[in-house]
């Protein structure tokens, strides 16, 4: 990245964020790296107390849950495979043990198995449509049913509770060699869609949250090198790649009464990627 945008970027970070989710107790799949570890961090800045889902190093969800100690708030870490019902529903019933309810729920667990097509095995397409769709499904049906259970708290959240599930620029954009994560994020839209439609009249908030070329580890290739860079920034208009905090400040957006009237959308945080800038010349 430019030292220019670079600056940018950094300005931007220092932004505070504004106090929407005090009194919220707030659950993240998948919290221990990545987007869920960054959207994890500013809803406790927002003023959340956290669950932290992990299925990997127990270590990167401490250090997480001590960050959010130190901002003031309170944090739980559980390990869970999304993937599992059982799992799913033991990491739900250890977040209303520790805060006797839950307000907000980030599904964000997911993974990538890559291989191209001819050379897709069932367990690769299995693996990823199970982390990113069938976990996304039980943990949204665990965070309403837990929304039902406890009633309205008006006093911390105008919506009965709020659900963001984490998609991808590739519900819409198609990814050769990418089959089985592109139909998960594809089925991840309709999906978010038709539960929000049913879910509405209980005041339950159902959204979603695609992000386009974000700077985390998974995909450093495309990214780490000057020449690597160039080639991505041919895909984003606004000429930048995203951060984490890009993701987080959605997300929060999302999950907090500042949004009480959305539901069954999905927020595009992209730079522009799903506007196809390769036709912005007539193509």
């Amino acid at each position: 990245m430019p030292d220019d945008q670079r600056q940018i970027v950094d300005q931007l970070a220092k932004r505070p964020y504004a106090q929407t989710m005090v009194g919220h107790k707030a659950l993240v799949t998948g919290a221990s790296s990545g987007l869920g570890r960054a959207s994890a961090l500013g809803m406790a800045r927002a003023g959340a107390d956290l669950v932290i889902d992990y299925n990997g190093s127990p270590e990167a969800a401490d250090e997480l849950a001590h960050e959010i100690e130190a901002l003031g708030r309170r944090a739980i870490t559980v390990q869970a495979d999304v993937s599992k019902e059982e799992d799913v529903e033991a990491l739900f019933a250890a977040g209303v043990k520790e805060y006797g309810t839950l307000h907000a729920v980030l599904s964000n667990a997911g993974i990538q198995r890559d291989a191209a097509l001819l050379d897709m095995t069932l367990e690769q397409w299995n693996a990823v449509i199970g982390v990113n769709l069938t976990g996304q499904f039980l943990t949204v049906r665990a965070a309403v049913r837990e929304y039902k259970r406890r009633g309205p708290q008006p006093e911390v959240s105008a919506a009965l509770g709020k659900i963001v599930c984490m998609s991808s620029v590739h519900q819409q954009i198609p990814w050769a060699g990418h089959v089985n994560y592109a139909a998960s994020k594809g089925g991840i839209n309709m999906m978010m869609r038709s539960i929000a439609q049913e879910v509405a009249p209980m005041r339950v908030r159902v959204n979603a949250v695609a992000p386009g070329a974000i700077r985390t580890p998974i995909n450093h290739d495309a990214w780490a090198t000057q020449e690597a860079y160039d080639n991505l920034m041919k895909l984003v208009p606004y000429n930048r790649i995203g951060e984490p905090d890009d993701i987080s400040r959605a997300v929060t957006w999302l999950l907090s009464d500042e949004s009480d009237y959305v539901t069954g959308a999905t927020l595009f945080v992209d730079g522009g990627m799903t506007l196809y800038p390769g036709f912005a010349h007539g193509g």
